[in-house]
């Protein structure tokens, strides 16, 4: 079985058609810049078009950057703040004419990873960190989803959530060498085992393909690896949430 995964991010939305066998892609990547607004009716225009470009019309898996509980956006995150509020699997839905589930970004990263990658067979708890724009996070226990572990929202010092201090995207804003973030992602992690006691830390994103560049700088006792699928990830798990939306409720 084939099912269409799409990957929305702040600066590019992006699809592809995955193996739920394999989770492997099976088409090349198609990728849309996220229209500048940011807003829902633009950016469900942009979701309409990847479905177009593939001819698809199955089910469809959407990973989303904030919060999302039973289809509904409960937070804007770094996105236009319409979406606070907005029921994104009715809209989706309404976009493409297409049955879509909507899940967390970093749930569904965390979704490919343990079904397809480093974290088959891992029990315990397993939080996926997912470092980009912002740090987003996913929890298993036991290979089951807790959904919505949004652990890049914990306030630190003057900021109102760390993620505005420690995610990739403030190493380059500022500019700071890998040593210097890497000992800010390692004081992230530091509070994430002090939090939640994870018997494994995955990192996902595409700032996780530089693990050797800063691993030296993370001192935490809690076993830390990168996820090794990337940036792909996204993508494969938006669809592997699809299909186990679709298994339970079968």
């Amino acid at each position: 079985m084939e099912i269409l995964g799409i990957d929305i991010g702040g600066s590019g939305i992006k699809g592809a058609m995955v193996n739920m066998e394999t989770g492997e892609m099976v088409t090349e990547r198609f990728r849309i810049p996220t229209p500048k607004s940011r807003k829902p009716n633009e950016m469900a225009e942009v979701v309409a078009k990847i479905v177009k470009h593939f001819d698809y019309k199955g089910p469809v898996g959407c990973g989303f950057p904030t919060v999302i509980k039973k289809g509904i956006c409960k937070s804007q995150g770094n996105l236009h703040k319409k979406w606070k509020g907005t029921d994104v699997e009715a809209l989706f839905k309404k976009a493409t004419g297409l049955d879509v589930t909507v899940t967390n970004d970093a749930d569904a990263a965390g979704y490919a990873t343990m079904n397809y990658g480093i974290g088959q067979q891992e029990k315990g708890l397993v939080v996926m960190i997912t470092i980009g724009t912002g740090l987003g996070s996913g929890a298993f226990l036991d290979g089951r989803l807790i959904p919505n572990f949004e652990l890049g929202q914990i306030p630190y010092k003057k900021h109102i959530k760390i993620e505005a201090w420690a995610a990739a995207s403030i190493k380059e804003k500022e500019g700071l060498s890998y040593k210097k973030w890497g000992k800010r992602f390692n004081k992230f992690l530091e509070l994430v085992e002090l939090i939640v006691a994870p018997d494994l830390i995955i990192l996902g994103g595409g700032t996780s393909k530089d693990w050797k560049e800063f691993k030296d700088y993370i001192t935490i006792d809690t076993r830390v690896v990168p996820a090794g699928l990337q940036n792909h990830a996204g993508i494969i798990g938006a669809a592997a949430a699809c299909q186990a939306r679709k298994n339970i409720f079968s």
